[in-house]
């Protein structure tokens, strides 16, 4: 068995040691608190998945200092609000930064960043059967939870106002 160099909790490593992704899991740890505490819906529902992954790339990708284990949430809650909000070209924002962080990035690449385009990746490619929310009910019907139109959509349009709504509620 080769030798392995010591990780660390920095993401720092020895010789050929395999590099851990410290901020992309803290981003996704701190998405998965937000998203709990609001209890919005079922923890291993695809969409509980997206509104993680739809958070966890807005807490990783709005740190431009490159100090995400060292960010304190709360003071981090209205700037993601912001960037999370609807009127907000969110997947734009995710398109660019990537894009930045892809050409910063040197040699072997990130195993960060390539944990964060893997879930854009699937936000993207992926689509969830949920309410039109474009749809105009006709005739003054009320619908309930499970009535009215439903659309297929990409998983980052219903991911991003779940976590939108997990940090108010947070």
């Amino acid at each position: 068995m080769p030798h392995r160099g010591h990780e660390s909790t920095d993401g720092s490593t020895g010789d050929d040691a395999l590099t851990v992704p410290m901020a992309w899991l803290y981003a996704e740890y701190i998405a998965d608190e937000l998203l709990r505490t609001g209890d919005l819906m079922p923890p291993t529902s695809f969409e509980f998945r997206a509104g993680r992954d739809a958070l966890a790339l807005t807490v990783f990708l709005s740190d431009t200092d490159g100090e995400l284990s060292g960010i304190r949430v709360i003071s981090q809650l209205e700037n993601w609000l912001s960037l999370t909000a609807y009127d907000q070209p969110w997947r734009d924002w995710v398109s660019g930064r990537m894009a930045e962080l892809a050409a910063r990035d040197t040699g072997a690449g990130s195993p960060d960043l390539a944990l964060a385009a893997q879930a854009w990746r699937w936000l993207e490619e992926t689509e969830l059967l949920a309410p039109d929310l474009d749809a105009v009910p006709g005739g003054g019907a009320v619908f309930g939870e499970d009535d009215g139109p439903k659309v297929w959509t990409p998983a980052w349009r219903l991911g991003l106002p779940l976590g939108h709504l997990a940090i108010h509620l947070f």
